[in-house]
Order: C-alpha cells, then structure tokens, then sequence
C-alpha cells in the first residue's frame, strides 16, 4: 500500500469518529437547555407569571414604580406564560426563547433606569440562556416560520 492510499485511509477512518463526538456533544448540550428551559419556564410561568394575574402585592407595586399603569402587569403575564408555555413545546421554544430575549432586556432596562439596576444582571443572564435556546432550536423555528407563510 502506498503511504498516499494509507493517508486516504486514516483520514476517512477518523471522519465517523468525529462526527460521532459532535452528535454526542450537542445531544449533551440540547439535554443542558432542556433542563434549563424547563426550569425557566416554570420560574416565568409560577413565580413571575402568576403572581402578575393573582394580583400580589409586590408585583402592583412594583408596576406602580414603573408608572405605566396595571395594564402592564397584565401584558407582561401574558407574555412571561406564553413564553413559559412555549419554552417546553420543543417546535415553539426557539420562537419563544426569541420573544423572552426581547421581555428581558426590557426588564434589565426597566431595573437599570427605574427600579434596581442591581437586579438587571437577573434578567439579562436569563436572555443568554435564552439566546442559546433560540440558537439550538432555529432549524425548528425556521420551520415553524416557513409553515407561516403559507
């Protein structure tokens, strides 16, 4: 065998290996933000979301700091349980994981300009998580989007 066919060989025997080690690495990595997803989706949805709809005390008057009216509590329940909702549906969750990056940095500038810029750190470590959930999931996103168009 010449040493140009036993080069061929090697490198054709490594390719399957290497793509073995990449299929295993994002199977890790999509099991990594499922746990997170999960975990954030029942954060938004039972500690945020909830509260913002029952109407607790702390969350009217943090609304009422802010100074736009209680219709913002509202709208932003909504869209913290769509996004909760939309976090654990696996063909929804990058469009979700999208809109929650976009609810994020209004709460970190909220907390920047008007209530605690301390807390911003909160909801902008939440949008890096997302940020990867959207990045993962947007072979799922551009199909859900592609069906839209019909």
């Amino acid at each position: 065998m010449s040493a140009q066919t036993h080069t061929a060989t090697r490198v054709t025997a490594t390719r399957p290996t290497t793509a073995r080690s990449s299929s295993g690495d994002r199977r890790t990595l999509r099991k990594v933000l499922w746990g997170a997803q999960i975990l954030l989706a029942a954060f938004l949805f039972f500690a945020s979301a909830l509260p913002k709809f029952a109407g607790q005390a702390d969350a009217v008057r943090t609304i009422e700091e802010i100074g736009w009216g209680q219709w913002l509590r509202y709208l932003t329940g909504a869209v913290e349980a769509a996004g909760a909702i939309g976090l654990v549906v696996p063909r929804l969750a990058g469009l979700a994981a999208t809109g929650l990056i976009g609810l994020m940095a209004g709460a970190a500038l909220t907390q920047l300009l008007v209530l605690e810029p301390a807390w911003a750190l909160l909801p902008v470590a939440f949008a890096v998580v997302f940020a990867a959930v959207a990045w993962d999931r947007r072979a799922e996103s551009r199909q859900v989007l592609r069906l839209l168009k019909r």
